[in-house]
């Protein structure tokens, strides 16, 4: 799929066996797990979308349970999603008391039901407003005989989604989970710079499309080391199409630690 995670704190009383306690907990470092998601209602927002049945229906809440349960293990302090700040702290509040409406959408039906098992009380939003100016890229590629830049973007989110939805089909929404998470796949993050070849002299389309992808990622990362504190553990649930950005950018940071999302996802 080409997808063209975030932080809270913890209340008085919840589980917090995780923060240092000595004097060094200034020092301490903060573990990163980033945790590469698919759309789980449908939203339709990406070039190429996969579609996904009912998550609520019983065989499905199923599923999303035992990767919950999974993703537990890594012992999170802090959970963070991609939603705007406002949202996310107006909506776990009322998943928190029970109030919200049912929703698909895969923050609430998987990083809430995290946080809440963990005794998290707020979770942060990182996400940031930046729009992608593909339409005059592709349109630039068009009038320039580029039309085989087009064809290979196609064909990637084609392929992409095909192998999501039968990973969907035969093994489950762990499967799709596993297969987004693995670092083996790129997550489409090379078209980005295939993207720079529609172009020339002055007019760079390609580049403002690659230059807006940047910009995003390095936007919500910054929020995310402007968030955290020193001993977190941070669980950040993303677009898998950040994957290779956000990790990057975690794991290239003094005083913290990227973790192995696959280690704790369900076992195929």
């Amino acid at each position: 799929m080409l997808a063209l995670c975030m932080v809270a704190t913890t209340s008085v009383g919840a589980r917090n066996t995780d923060q240092p306690t000595s004097d060094t907990a200034d020092t301490a470092p903060i573990s990163v797990m980033i945790v590469g998601m698919f759309h789980f209602g449908n939203p339709g927002r990406d070039v190429a979308n996969l579609t996904v049945d009912d998550v609520l229906a019983p065989n499905r809440q199923a599923e999303i349970a035992t990767v919950a349960t999974s993703l537990e293990r890594f012992r999170p302090t802090r959970v963070g999603v991609e939603w705007p700040a406002a949202k996310a702290t107006r909506d776990y509040a009322a998943y928190h008391a029970g109030t919200l409406p049912p929703s698909r959408d895969e923050v609430t039906q998987l990083a809430f039901r995290v946080a809440k098992a963990r005794g998290i009380a707020q979770v942060d939003g990182l996400d940031v407003a930046v729009g992608l100016p593909f339409g005059p890229a592709m349109a630039y590629a068009k009038d320039h005989g580029q039309t085989a830049l087009i064809d290979q973007i196609t064909k990637f989110g084609n392929a992409a989604v095909a192998a999501q939805a039968h990973a969907l089909a035969t093994r489950g929404i762990a499967a799709v989970l596993r297969l987004l998470n693995d670092p083996v796949n790129g997550n489409g993050h090379h078209l980005y710079r295939e993207l720079l070849k529609a172009g020339d002299g002055d007019t760079q389309p390609g580049v403002d499309v690659f230059v807006a992808w940047q910009r995003r990622n390095a936007l919500t990362c910054a929020k995310l080391l402007q968030t955290a504190r020193p001993g977190d553990r941070m669980m950040v649930f993303y677009g898998a199409g950040h994957l290779p950005l956000l990790r990057q950018c975690v794991a290239e940071t003094p005083g913290y630690v990227l973790v192995d999302t696959m280690a704790y996802l369900p076992p195929r």
